[in-house]
């Protein structure tokens, strides 16, 4: 199964060589992406495939449920390394229905060391536990459950040193919340963006 991993490697790069013959040299000489992509581990959603950038227009950080903790500083050096030196224009947290993250945020039995990384998610739906009971279907529940913890992320990463330092700086990058439909392949805008420090001091 590796070799057809490599097999597929070399195939793809002939094709991008035929249809562009300077096409790695080229990417090999600048990375400039407008954008920085927080998402999810689950390997059917790919940044690049579901928004059709090519390789160099995004950079990308992913995770078990497209968290952003305070505390992880894995996600804090990208986001830096992305604002601070690539000067990306977009900061994208993107979630998507169908997550398993979510859902095991929601059972009551344990899962391991997930369990800490999740517990964000919990406390997001004890925060909107009366809007979560009006939603009739377990499935509909944990879909608004997603769009939730992405609106939180969004908050929370627009709250971090890096992000509030560049607006004070006079950087223009937007924060933006979106999820992605596994059902239909398509992304929606949850419209919860946050473009400088006066529209994140209004969510307070």
């Amino acid at each position: 199964m590796l070799n057809d991993l490599l097999e597929n490697n070399r195939n793809w790069s002939e094709e991008r060589k035929r249809a562009n013959p300077q096409y790695f040299e080229r990417l090999s000489r600048l990375q400039k992406p407008q954008y920085l992509w927080i998402g999810c581990s689950d390997s059917r959603v790919p940044a690049n495939t579901i928004t059709g950038l090519e390789p160099g227009e995004v950079f990308v950080h992913r995770n078990v449920a497209n968290m952003v903790h305070p505390s992880d500083l894995n996600l804090l050096s990208v986001l830096e390394y992305a604002v601070d030196v690539l000067e990306v224009s977009h900061v994208i947290v993107c979630g998507h229905y169908g997550c398993g993250g979510i859902h095991a945020s929601q059972e009551d039995h344990r899962h391991g060391i997930v369990d800490h990384w999740l517990q964000p998610i919990r406390d997001v739906a004890d925060r909107n536990k009366d809007c979560l009971a009006q939603v009739p279907d377990q499935t509909s529940k944990l879909d608004l459950l997603c769009e939730l913890n992405v609106r939180a992320q969004v908050e929370r990463l627009a709250g971090t040193p890096i992000l509030q330092a560049a607006w004070k700086n006079g950087r223009r990058v937007r924060v933006h919340g979106w999820v992605y439909g596994l059902r239909d392949g398509l992304i929606s805008d949850l419209h919860c963006s946050v473009p400088d420090l006066q529209s994140f001091d209004e969510l307070k």
